[in-house]
């Protein structure tokens, strides 16, 4: 054990509730494409691994329909669809005189029949096989990953921060001792409403606030309300996640830009045929490069504050395999070989154990947004999707409040709430900020704002036939009570 405090390595895993709403090149298939790239990969990986595992609501909401009909088709999307494809593009690979990018293809195929073969030997159920790792400490997340600051009223806050936390409950076993601000989006007082489920810490970016490496960056801060704060070192974090300057960026790593036909990715960002043993080699040696950058850090903290820090790194899952393919190989190595540089990687509870908040320090409203703001989910491009979600909030919680002796059993009030944390998912406002999805942003919400709407009027007394109160298998065990607290 080091006196140097330790570094805590925060995975954030999430997607948000594409399962039965469209395909390609838009939809369920992201899902597909995570399970099978992401999520199936990293169970073996992270068995006994010291870290932070987050995985949201609405994330599990997909995976544990995965046991029935969703994961049919998420095994017809492996068999009859990412196979014939990879054969494909290698036989126009090979007839088109590029003989190293067709072989690659055909490595790449294996990815899938492996996916397959794991699926299946789980059971279909990834979910119950992430409940049952050993090592991972779990971390809960708001229902369906609103930016928790752009809510229009503490009641629609506190609806997804407590269905959040309960679907963990319900899930795992037990309430999470930490909480995902989705987006990293914080504003004071949000401790407050963390505080009254028991979460004892949440993640904070406050590098506007602070300074690009400044030290106090290893410095989490004791909240009045009583949760703990823990800045993200973003000084170790843009190692990995930098698009122009981090290790991803190496020419020697799979481009994931660069697609055959049919969407496959046979060339390094080099543009040559990608070589898939030097590129997880040198992805080795970077992993080897962050452990001894994380343990100068934590070493200079020591040195010059005379205590130890805590380094917490945080990266979006879905970085590790699907957008760095690489990205696995890198964890594995940090995961095998931080006590072989002096690092002691803990999961955050333990974490907090070997540093000494400090107190009286004020937190900075902040995202980890690019800029660190909230504009990438507010500004004159996104308003008409933010516009929709406050007048969907404010709409329920006055449809609640006024019938408050049947709101938690009104299935027009129930299917109105599902639809508005729907429409609340910061990935509709974000994938249209960077370009992402086409029109399946607008689309998507404009549906739930529609079908928002209908359930409000078949809530009123006397205005039509009974709503089914579902929204496939979102929020499965909502509970309309957080909507009535003064």
């Amino acid at each position: 054990m080091s006196d140097r405090g330790a570094l805590a390595l925060v995975l954030h895993s999430h997607m948000p509730y594409v399962e039965g709403f469209d395909t390609w090149p838009f939809g369920e298939e992201w899902l597909w494409e995570a399970v099978a790239a992401v999520y199936l990969p990293l169970l073996d990986l992270l068995e006994g691994a010291p870290v932070t595992l987050g995985l949201t609501p609405v994330l599990c909401d997909q995976l544990e329909t995965l046991t029935g009909a969703a994961g049919e088709r998420l095994m017809t999307f492996l068999s009859d669809i990412r196979a014939p494809i990879h054969v494909e593009d290698a036989v126009g690979l090979e007839d088109g005189g590029e003989h190293a990018a067709a072989v690659e293809i055909g490595r790449a195929a294996g990815d899938y029949v492996e996916a397959e073969r794991a699926f299946a030997a789980l059971g279909r159920d990834p979910l119950g096989a992430f409940r049952d790792l050993d090592g991972p400490e779990l971390m809960a997340s708001a229902a369906t990953h609103a930016v928790l600051p752009l809510l229009a009223t503490t009641a629609g806050r506190r609806l997804q921060v407590e269905v959040g936390t309960a679907s963990h409950a319900r899930r795992f076993g037990r309430r999470a001792e930490s909480f995902w601000l989705p987006e990293c989006a914080y504003e004071p007082s949000l401790e407050d409403l963390l505080a009254e489920q028991g979460v004892r810490a949440f993640c904070v970016d406050q590098t506007d606030a602070l300074g690009l490496g400044a030290l106090e960056q290893l410095e989490p801060v004791a909240t009045a309300a009583g949760p703990i704060a823990v800045p993200i070192d973003w000084a170790t974090v843009g190692l990995v996640w930098d698009e122009h300057a981090g290790y991803p960026a190496h020419p020697a790593y799979r481009d994931y830009h660069h697609r055959t036909t049919h969407d496959l990715r046979p060339w390094a960002i080099s543009g040559a045929a990608y070589d898939h043993a030097a590129a997880h080699a040198l992805a080795t040696e970077h992993a080897r490069d962050f452990l001894r950058r994380a343990a100068a850090r934590l070493e200079t903290y020591r040195a010059e504050r005379s205590r130890p820090g805590l380094l917490c790194c945080s990266l979006d899952t879905e970085l590790l395999g699907h957008w760095w393919y690489e990205g696995q190989t890198w964890l594995a190595t940090v995961l095998s070989e931080a006590p072989a540089h002096g690092v002691d990687l803990l999961p955050l509870s333990r974490a907090l154990e070997r540093v000494d908040p400090v107190a009286g320090r004020e937190l900075a409203a902040s995202s980890w947004g690019v800029p660190k703001d909230l504009t990438t989910w507010d500004s004159p491009r996104v308003a008409k999707l933010a516009d929709a979600a406050r007048r969907g909030e404010l709409g329920l919680v006055t449809a609640a409040r006024r019938q408050e002796g049947s709101a938690h059993s009104a299935p027009g009030l129930v299917r109105a709430a599902r639809e508005l944390l729907a429409l609340q998912s910061s990935d509709w406002a974000f994938l249209t900020t960077r370009e992402l999805a086409g029109d399946y942003p607008l689309e998507r919400t404009r549906g739930h704002a529609r079908e928002l709407d209908a359930a409000l009027c078949a809530a009123l007394a006397d205005s039509g036939p009974e709503i089914d109160p579902k929204v496939r298998n979102l929020a499965p065990e909502l509970d309309l009570r957080p909507l009535l607290v003064p």
